[in-house]
């Protein structure tokens, strides 16, 4: 796949719609997906010109009218080559449909995906070695490569494969709604924050209670950590256990993260208490620089330990709080990047932080009055 082709395409498949046909397909429309496909041209005459208008075709041999379509995807092994079918058909797109089932119809996707404009894939057995080994082919070539899937939750794995997945994604519905759910997998996008620099206005030993630390699924970099505050207002940015300790090595997943009452953002919307999440939860991972991306946690680890509270100020005066484990280990990021030591903190010292703006109710963001002192 090439650098060039950006944006993640949804399609759907309108063959087995059966009597909710238009339902989904107005779904679809409604949603700007960007493909829709069929086997009868009838199911593809009335759609609008802002979606594309794919005819797969079901037979031994291609309708003489294909006016109808904007892609016509073939068989290669019945129909023939999508290039040399072009060339026959002036004005007509072609792309190829592979279902791969064994080793040699394996070889035909990766040879198509090199080859074809777009290729239109289905991968039958329960693994995605052959979908990792169709992207690895398809690696630096201009064309799309769009697999199908049988619902959402198959998609939100097909986008993951090799760190990227797919171009596209050929939904076969179960009904209504499954086109928003897919556009909710495909779409999404982890936006980026705007962090602001806090002044540090006092730091100071609280006794002991239980801290978090919030071991992820990820490698964290060095200037990557989440944030985390006892106000849901107003957050600093812990750091990521990427650097060195004398006694002890990294633990480059972990964000020694604070008391467990503390707030942190499961998304770029809603916060969470570090007490509420567990193995399978998603935390923001968040850069110096504010870009962000969504972590999975792999557990969390709630312990005891002395505590220590630091108390700063954003430039708008808007006051924050972290309580986090008192030792030295334990460490928040300043302006570009710097990584400082939890108990060498000191008032007028610059750290991270994230002011989200709203009050929060069960971690949405809510306008109602609320102090947190």
């Amino acid at each position: 796949m090439s650098a060039a082709t950006t944006g993640r395409q949804c399609w759907l498949d309108l063959r087995q719609a059966g009597p909710w046909r238009r339902a989904v397909s107005e779904e679809a429309v409604h949603l700007r997906f960007d493909a829709l496909v069929a086997d009868d041209p009838a199911d593809l005459a009335d759609l609008p010109p802002t979606v594309t208008r794919v005819l797969s075709v079901a037979g031994d041999t291609l309708p003489d009218d294909l006016s109808g379509a904007d892609l016509v995807l073939v068989d290669p092994r019945r129909h023939g080559d999508p290039a040399a079918l072009a060339g026959s058909r002036p004005g007509v797109r072609f792309g190829s449909r592979v279902d791969v089932t064994d080793a040699e119809s394996l070889e035909l996707a990766c040879e198509r995906v090199r080859r074809d404009d777009y290729t239109v894939i289905r991968f039958h057995d329960p693994t995605h070695i052959p979908l990792e080994i169709v992207l690895a082919a398809a690696d630096g070539a201009p064309g799309r490569v769009v697999t199908e899937v049988d619902g959402v939750q198959e998609a939100s794995v097909h986008v993951s494969v090799l760190e990227r997945g797919p171009d596209g994604v050929l939904l076969r519905p179960g009904g209504p709604g499954d086109a928003t759910k897919l556009t909710e997998v495909l779409r999404r996008h982890s936006p980026d924050l705007s962090l602001v620099t806090l002044t540090v206005t006092g730091v100071r030993h609280v006794g002991s209670g239980e801290r978090a630390c919030v071991d992820t699924c990820s490698h964290l970099g060095p200037d990557e950590g989440i944030l985390v505050g006892s106000r849901s207002r107003g957050l600093m940015l812990c750091v990521s256990e990427t650097h060195p300790l004398p006694y002890m090595p990294m633990r480059p997943f972990r964000v020694n993260a604070g008391a467990i009452m503390s707030y942190t953002l499961g998304s770029a919307e809603r916060t969470r208490y570090l007490c509420e999440l567990k193995a399978g939860s998603t935390v923001l991972a968040v850069r110096a620089d504010g870009r962000t991306r969504p972590v999975t946690v792999g557990r969390v680890k709630i312990e005891t330990r002395p505590l220590l509270a630091v108390d700063a100020v954003a430039p708008s005066g808007e006051e924050l709080n972290l309580i986090l484990q008192d030792d030295w280990h334990v460490r928040v990021l300043g302006p570009g990047g710097v990584v400082l030591n939890s108990t060498e903190l000191k008032p007028g010292d610059e750290v991270l932080g994230y002011l989200p703006g709203r009050e929060r109710h069960v971690g949405y963001p809510i306008d109602e009055l609320c102090h947190e002192l």
